[in-house]
């Protein structure tokens, strides 16, 4: 999760390092690419279908698909989660809080998301437990939520964990064998409103957590991280990775085998990583803020695909001024949001 331009460009200038990000203009000064990040490796020029937000919406953070692989579904800047029903139909609501059904600042179009976000709600991870169709709804500020597969109001499960209440609940993933769900609190000191001031600081109060979908209790797998962001479950279900946005870096904790326990790094990586989604080569993809700041490239990157090994196979570009907060691959396309904007992109991906 990003935001704050110009006040993320100072942070940037304290400690070299920043998640800058503006909202891009309808003209587009460069185009976006994917390309090997080796001389004369194969460019990839992409088009780039927008799919605009309902009027005065912004930031859809984070998209899921549902078992019949409906959607994208995404949360939005006035704490809904949205469904996208196609050209005919557009967005639908899919689910809320119970504060945005009660609370009717929540549905004032006119109102700035930041101002009320701590009534309304953020939803930022999103993902479905495919067996039970149920979507798991990780909310900046009410904790980690739940709706079954017909939506609607969204039950809360849990806002807190070893004691320490949840305090910026952020990336998101479910073992679709077990049910249990990996999720993350950035920071134990700061929250979303105040996301600048984990960089600025250097915060490591977050978290790495596991909701126990039987026993119906959170465990604390990894306490002290510095920002930890958007989270995946490997393909063989063999170790969770978890974006650490400050940093720059990919951890994984393992959850099975001889390494149950292990938090090892993964990945450095080019950029300020927000979600991380699997990909379809047995990899990851992270969505960027932006490259890192003391990067000597020209390029724009938004976005960066490692193997399972960490290794960088792939760098997404775009246009200065954008910012991604999640890919997501699914049947040759790549869906793409964003914290800032008011649409949600898509290009066909090969």
């Amino acid at each position: 999760m990003s935001r704050n331009y110009c006040f993320l460009l100072i942070v940037g200038l304290l400690l070299s390092s920043s998640c800058a990000s503006k909202q891009v203009e309808a003209a587009e000064q460069t185009p976006w690419t994917v390309h090997v990040p080796k001389p004369d490796g194969a460019i990839q020029s992409l088009t780039v279908e927008r799919i605009p937000l309902p009027h005065g919406i912004t930031g859809a953070e984070s998209l899921a698909f549902d078992r019949r692989g409906q959607g994208p579904y995404a949360g939005v800047s006035d704490g809904r989660v949205l469904r996208w029903d196609g050209d005919a139909n557009g967005w639908t609501t899919f689910a809320y809080n119970a504060n945005y059904k009660n609370n009717p600042i929540c549905m004032e179009p006119a109102r700035r998301p930041e101002d009320t976000e701590s009534i309304c709600g953020r939803p930022l991870g999103l993902q479905f437990h495919a067996k039970t169709g149920d979507l798991y709804i990780a909310d900046a500020y009410l904790g980690l939520m739940k709706v079954g597969p017909d939506g609607g109001e969204a039950e809360v499960l849990a806002v807190e964990a070893g004691g320490v209440p949840f305090n910026f609940t952020n990336g998101i993933d479910v073992d679709q064998a077990t049910g249990d769900v990996y999720f993350t609190d950035s920071s134990t000191t700061y929250t979303p409103a105040r996301n600048t001031q984990i960089m600025i600081h250097r915060d490591t109060t977050g978290r790495l957590l596991r909701y126990d979908a039987r026993a119906k209790r959170v465990a604390v797998l990894k306490a002290g991280l510095p920002y930890p962001n958007g989270v995946a479950l490997s393909a063989d279900q063999t170790h969770v990775v978890v974006a650490h946005t400050g940093p720059c870096q990919a951890f994984r904790y393992w959850i099975r085998g001889a390494k149950a326990g292990r938090y090892e790094l993964l990945a450095d990586l080019p950029g300020y990583a927000d979600n991380v989604r699997r990909d379809t080569k047995g990899g990851y993809w992270f969505a960027l803020n932006r490259e890192k700041i003391n990067a000597t490239a020209p390029e724009h990157l938004v976005g960066v695909r490692v193997n399972s090994k960490g290794a960088e196979q792939e760098v997404m570009t775009a246009p200065k001024g954008v910012t991604l907060s999640d890919i997501a691959e699914k049947d040759g396309k790549l869906w793409l949001g964003s914290v800032e904007l008011d649409h949600v992109g898509l290009v066909n991906f090969k």
